[in-house]
């Protein structure tokens, strides 16, 4: 896979897939750290005198316009971030943007509509991928958190590009998950937690030769507890998976891996936040509460657990840490992994805004920021927006 700095971009049209979906209220972003991690890469073709072009989707218009959803106040923002003005395109293929785009001066910057605006986009359909190829000379992939869609924008116009490359920013995501899963320093310890044992069991099974320790928390933990005959109440659970879950266990010990569950849980009388709460042990939850949070004795044995690790891989949260009666296991475990010398990764919309929440970020190693890009690389997967990078692609 090339990476951007291999790639002469002198005067060449430089088309730059980043995902700037970033969340807004009320016309404001609300957070623009996805646009600040793609900055390396546009000023480097800046610097470069490339005709710097970006693309983007926003949102779900599902095939039509919506004003709502417009990339224009995204390129105002951006204009702040490089210091320097961002020309709007009306659309993101057509003639009009052609001669836009033919106008460009090197160094310039052009940003088109929302690609989602047309259908074409999610479904790789081949005119509208010749349509967008027919505007770069280079094609620069930086939006990792997508890269798992096989959409015109990640691999159809990459495929029609003679010349392409990662930039920075999937360049590291791509480095930082491969130094933690293939040259970890040990003792690497994984954190899995959220909902369901369904949407991460690929990523244990992948996982578990890797590691030296897991920790399972959330409420997919529920369905491991119950799989050893322990009441969990009416909590979330996987009865399909039961059996699942105990084949798991007896392969993590044949494999001499630690798998630590939650041995106390923070329980409710119901999914509000103002229901009555309780500690209790594992073994002591009341058949009509949930389980919602671990609590401070698992908090402790977690912890216990990063102790001595050399690099901490973790994606999703330890309970219902969105009110506050159920955030302090999540809040704990995310400030013992900011305090922790190890390598520390973390990806997940959940685990990121969770440490956003303990106000750590900056103690973490790296957060990544992709949610189904980083699950589906745990899950040993190969995504196709990096796939296509490939020089024997």
């Amino acid at each position: 896979m090339k990476t951007i700095r291999e790639l002469t971009l002198q005067g060449k049209r430089v088309l730059v897939r980043v995902d700037f979906n970033v969340p807004m209220d009320g016309g404001e972003i609300t957070d623009d750290i996805r646009m600040r991690e793609a900055l390396p890469t546009l000023q480097y073709i800046r610097e470069q005198q490339g005709r710097l072009i970006i693309c983007s989707h926003r949102g779900r218009p599902k095939g039509k316009r919506v004003e709502d959803l417009s990339m224009a106040p995204i390129g105002a923002h951006l204009e702040r971030l490089l210091d320097g003005p961002v020309a709007m395109a009306p659309d993101c293929v057509g003639e009009e943007v052609v001669g836009l785009v033919e106008r460009l001066e090197p160094g310039a910057v052009l940003m088109l509509e929302n690609l989602r605006f047309h259908e074409q986009e999610t479904k790789n359909e081949p005119e509208f991928c010749e349509q967008l190829a027919a505007l770069a000379d280079v094609y620069v992939n930086d939006a990792f958190a997508v890269s798992h869609r096989a959409h015109a924008s990640v691999v159809g116009v990459a495929q029609r590009v003679a010349e392409r490359a990662a930039g920075f920013l999937l360049s590291r995501e791509i480095d930082y998950f491969q130094q933690a899963m293939e040259h970890p320093i040990r003792p690497l310890v994984a954190i899995i937690g959220g909902a369901k044992v369904s949407s991460k069991l690929g990523v244990l099974q992948n996982i578990l030769p890797r590691v030296d320790r897991m920790i399972i928390g959330g409420a997919m933990a529920n369905t491991f507890l119950k799989s050893r005959g322990i009441g969990v109440g009416v909590s979330l659970v996987e009865d399909d998976l039961l059996d699942a879950a105990r084949d798991f266990m007896a392969q993590a010990e044949a494999a001499g891996v630690n798998l630590y569950l939650p041995v106390d849980v923070v329980a409710a009388e119901r999914f509000t936040a103002d229901a009555a709460v309780k500690n209790v042990t594992c073994l002591d939850i009341p058949d009509n509460w949930l389980a919602l949070d671990i609590g401070p004795a698992t908090v402790t044995y977690f912890v216990e657990a990063l102790a001595d690790a050399g690099t901490i891989v973790w994606n999703g949260p330890m309970g219902a840490f969105e009110m506050d009666p159920f955030a302090r296991g999540t809040m704990a475990l995310a400030r013992a992994i900011a305090a922790s010398p190890a390598l520390s990764i973390t990806g997940g919309g959940d685990s990121n805004a969770a440490i956003k929440k303990a106000g750590v970020a900056g103690d973490i190693g790296y957060m990544s920021t992709g949610g189904g890009a980083f699950l589906e690389m745990m899950e040993g997967k190969q995504l196709p927006g990096v796939a296509v990078l490939s020089e024997d692609s």
